[in-house]
């Protein structure tokens, strides 16, 4: 890996750099994403299984569109014992966490006949997706439909593109079962997003849609949202490590590559104030890419976003971390939860050497669905809230209203807004005294 001296010059160079993997900056898919949405937003049915024949093979109808019960028992026993029981641990530390996340609604009254509170109800149906073909993706099922359970959506309604023989991978089918999708159905794409949004003859609309995808995925997510609500529109992923010289080269080495394995955009980036790691750590990685399965994906990632930065002290590494917001971030530094303290901006915090990502990615309980490109500065990690809407709730007796209701009628008065004003004076017409 390139080992760079870390300055004002080379921060801004990285920034603008990992910017160019943003979803939103790749227009030349715009056009064809539309004309995909716009085809089942009008013809429904006949688009998306034409779609879903011309881009996966699989011959989808409405009769066979949607997963049976019988599939789901064919693909339960497809599936390895060990994988199954290793499946059913993590759910249960997905779970765990999420019911910690879990809100209530709240009233709060007074002895003036006012009511004020926050009423929180679960959205009504929920649609998952999840990558498919020859992949299989289950920590994405259960993270996704795992809190949304918790919250109390009722209906939860996953997708994912079929093989060329029709069916669901046997492990992500499994999974969704597991975690308690209450539908399946055989469709992917830009095609499947179009159809949770604005249903066809076979496909429900659902409120709102989650899940991670390739670029046309995250691009119709960006189309429809407004018709439906979004989690979020994923980039690539990413892993900064922050470390010094207790660190243990080896570790930092193999926890940078787990996340650049992923595809030839991810970013992989170690922040150091040791330049012995880095050179150590740029000595094991050459060895691990050897050795690992990946290895073109990984050199091109590397190539193209990874980097092992030197900074002059740990305050300028720890600013540099939180300017670059990255979706994962490890800790391997002699006073980990110190430094911990320090940090604004991560998707997640890895704190110590055996708090690696992949403990996150698949069993510890927090939400793998984090927020990428930086939009860890604002956006917080797939969860409860996700998952649920919030309304006002307020209520004044007569009483409580005959004081202050002057106050509101100049107020909107100050807004040439009348009617408002009048919607107040109305109650108190007759009432001279008060009026």
């Amino acid at each position: 890996m390139r080992i760079v001296d870390l300055d004002q010059d080379t921060r801004k160079h990285i920034l603008s750099d990992l910017l160019k993997r943003d979803p939103n900056n790749y227009d030349a898919y715009g056009k064809t994403v539309q004309a995909i949405v716009d085809g089942v937003k009008e013809k429904r049915d006949e688009a998306l299984f034409a779609y879903t024949k011309k881009f996966d093979g699989a011959d989808i109808t409405a009769e066979n569109v949607r997963v049976t019960d019988e599939e789901i028992r064919e693909a339960r026993g497809l599936v390895e014992p060990e994988l199954l029981a290793v499946m059913e641990k993590a759910m249960k530390n997905i779970r765990e966490y999420h019911q910690m996340q879990v809100r209530r609604s709240w009233f709060d009254t007074k002895p003036d006949g006012t009511l004020l509170g926050q009423k929180v109800t679960a959205l009504e149906c929920v649609g998952v997706y999840v990558p498919g073909g020859k992949a299989a993706y289950p920590s994405s099922v259960l993270m996704n439909i795992v809190p949304a359970k918790v919250a109390g959506v009722e209906r939860i309604v996953m997708v994912t593109p079929p093989g060329k023989d029709g069916k669901v991978n046997p492990v992500t089918l499994t999974a969704a079962c597991l975690a308690g999708a209450t539908e399946v159905y055989k469709i992917g794409g830009a095609q499947a997003v179009a159809a949770l949004a604005f249903g066809t003859e076979s496909i429900p609309r659902v409120n709102k849609i989650v899940g991670p995808g390739n670029i046309f995925v995250a691009l119709a997510k960006k189309a429809v949202y407004g018709h439906v609500s979004i989690d979020s529109i994923a980039g690539p992923s990413e892993i900064l490590v922050l470390a010094d010289e207790t660190a243990n080269p080896r570790f930092v080495a193999a926890d940078l590559l787990s996340q650049a394995e992923h595809d030839e955009l991810a970013s992989a980036i170690l922040v150091t104030t040791s330049r012995e790691l880095a050179e150590q750590v740029s000595v094991q990685v050459d060895r691990f890419v050897k050795e690992l399965s990946r290895k073109e994906i990984l050199e091109k990632s590397l190539e193209n976003f990874g980097y092992i930065l030197v900074a002059q002290s740990m305050e300028a590494a720890i600013e540099t971390a939180n300017e670059i917001a990255s979706e994962h971030l490890e800790i391997m530094t002699k006073n980990p939860f110190e430094v911990m303290t320090k940090i604004k901006n991560a998707g997640a915090i890895f704190i110590g050497e055996y708090s690696s990502e992949p403990l996150g990615d698949y069993f510890a309980g927090p939400n793998h669905v984090l927020p990428t490109n930086g939009t860890a500065k604002f956006f917080s990690p797939l969860g409860v809230d996700d998952f649920i809407k919030k309304s006002s709730v307020i209520y004044y007796s007569k009483d409580a209203l005959e004081p202050v209701h002057k106050d509101i009628m100049t107020f909107a008065n100050a807004e040439h807004l009348t009617a408002h004003a009048n919607s107040i004076k109305v109650r108190f017409e007759g009432d001279t005294k008060k009026a």
